[in-house]
């Protein structure tokens, strides 16, 4: 039988089957030969063993579309990362190391700024405006009144999504509500996965629609870029791109260059100052790190 792998705790590993039940798996031994993990998100090959109590033996992975490091996770459509506008303040390096770590996927990023009842409206649109300008679709959202989830709906429609965002910015409060009726049928799954005892340090796929799935991952405080030298990291700020070409040099780092024109799209406040800030110190972070 087919499945998606949902969950996976302490070598078990939750598979949602073709035929909508849930099954508890146990890996063979092979994929520690080959060195292949499991991660949720997978469709994966299982054989039922007891088909009362729902046990059965993961048998096989099937090809990936995608998968990320961190979270760790595969088969992804699209991210929706979450940040509130206050308590806690948004973490701007944060985010957009996590912006950076998408691209580099090739995954699509949504912003969601929650608690938006918490701000003022020029802050609002200063957020908003920030990242609309760099390509990224921007959508803000109060779980408290309820607002903006009909937007969020219409983007998770049909998609398997990887929901991120540091503790404390609502995220719990967000997925709930957009779990609305669904629940995955509570009971019997529910009790299966011990709901609630591992909801922040386990990703888990959430069935929220036909064909829509949610990927709860656990809050982070810190990502680390890897794999990528520091003069490729300009290649991940989509707002450079349109200016690359224009550059007085071709591979213009857009740090210390003359006829540099993302440095001039700065000046002109084309180009976010909080963003370009965070691209010199993490440019500065990753030659630290190749001299290590």
């Amino acid at each position: 039988m087919q499945g998606k792998i949902i969950k996976g705790i302490a070598g078990f590993y939750y598979v949602y089957g073709e035929d909508e039940m849930l099954y508890e798996c146990k890996a063979k031994g092979i994929f520690r030969k080959d060195n292949q993990k499991p991660l949720v998100g997978d469709n994966v090959e299982i054989t039922v063993l007891d088909e009362q109590e729902h046990t059965g033996n993961l048998i096989r992975i099937l090809p990936r579309k995608n998968s990320l490091i961190r979270p760790a996770v595969a088969n992804v459509d699209q991210a929706f990362v979450i940040f509130a506008m206050e308590n806690p303040k948004p973490n701007f390096m944060l985010l957009d190391r996590f912006l950076i770590m998408m691209e580099q996927s090739d995954v699509p990023a949504v912003i969601c700024f929650n608690k938006k009842d918490l701000a003022s409206e020029q802050e609002v649109t200063e957020l908003y405006e920030t990242y609309k300008n760099c390509g990224y679709h921007v959508i803000l959202s109060s779980a408290l009144e309820k607002e903006g989830l009909e937007e969020i709906h219409e983007i998770l429609k049909g998609k398997t999504t990887v929901v991120a965002g540091p503790s404390g910015v609502g995220k719990s409060s967000l997925t709930n509500l957009l779990q609305g009726e669904v629940q995955m049928e509570t009971g019997e799954i529910s009790k299966k996965l011990k709901r609630g005892r591992h909801t922040t340090r386990h990703s888990q796929v959430i069935p929220v629609g036909e064909n829509t799935f949610l990927m709860d991952t656990p809050g982070f405080s810190s990502l680390y870029l890897t794999d990528m030298e520091e003069q490729d990291l300009k290649d991940y700020f989509p707002e450079f791109r349109k200016y690359d070409e224009e550059c007085r040099f071709q591979g213009c780092r857009h740090i210390h260059e003359p006829g540099c024109r993302v440095k001039e799209a700065l000046e002109d406040g084309k180009i976010s100052s909080i963003r370009y800030e965070d691209y010199l110190s993490l440019y500065e972070e990753l030659k630290e790190k190749r001299r290590y």
